[in-house]
């Protein structure tokens, strides 16, 4: 079984430093569980984001990222906190 090298880019790191220790927990799991054995598992992304991936971390949160095939790694572009319309 391969496993994808996990990279950050510099706004994905300040992305993370925003995140609580809980979801720093949970992050590393998604991404070392999930993501580094089976990137593919995320949805595709299309239109301007197309070859890009997008996982739910949570109810709020979206990891985005970009695999490099080549030399089996995958860049984590962006940790996305959306606000929704309920006020949380």
């Amino acid at each position: 079984m391969t496993t994808y090298t996990i990279v950050f880019s510099k706004q994905a790191r300040k992305d993370t430093d925003e995140l609580t220790q809980k979801q720093k927990v949970k992050l590393q799991e998604i991404l070392t569980n999930i993501i580094a054995i089976n990137p593919y598992i995320g949805k595709s992304l299309k239109c301007d984001l197309e070859g890009l991936y997008s996982y739910r971390l949570n109810r709020k949160d979206r990891l985005l990222y970009e695999i490099y095939e080549d030399d089996q790694t995958i860049l984590i572009i962006r940790i996305i906190r959306t606000k929704t319309h309920y006020g949380d």
